[in-house]
């Protein structure tokens, strides 16, 4: 008997890799990654983790990380202070769509972003890009407060 690994999304058909989830347990949970850049594979059959960022990395790295012209789902761990001290840790999906990207690619992405999005349980906040200005570090900070 073959066990299936991966579930396909309702509405674009895509699955979702098992490392999927489990990439996201490790930056969630054990603090393993600052962030996860996830893409559909060549095929177009399921999400599967194109790269992890370590924990040491900046937040230029993630946004170095993401291809100018194609679209990619990411997870970012954001640390930060409270005003009152205190260390804190927001997790943001990341909806990149360039505005260069194929169309084709971008209704992709769209209509697996939801169903994805969902197997990703713990994400405090949701961000739609389409160009770095959208995604900036300062407007992760000011969503984190």
């Amino acid at each position: 008997m073959a066990f299936v690994r991966s579930r396909a999304n309702a509405s674009s058909g895509i699955g979702v890799a098992a490392d999927c989830k489990k990439t996201f347990l490790e930056l969630q949970r054990k603090k393993a990654h600052r962030y996860v850049i996830f893409k559909i594979d060549d095929k177009g059959k399921e999400v599967v983790v194109e790269k992890t960022g370590a924990v040491t990395d900046s937040f230029d790295d993630f946004m170095d990380s993401l291809p100018e012209a194609d679209c990619r789902y990411a997870i970012y761990d954001f640390d930060f202070v409270t005003q009152e001290n205190c260390q804190k840790s927001k997790i943001f999906f990341v909806a990149w769509s360039p505005s260069v990207s194929r169309i084709r690619a971008k209704m992709l992405y769209a209509t697996s972003k939801e169903r994805f999005r969902r197997e990703l349980d713990g994400v405090h906040y949701e961000i739609q890009a389409t160009d770095p200005s959208e995604l900036d570090i300062e407007i992760l900070r000011d969503r984190a407060h």
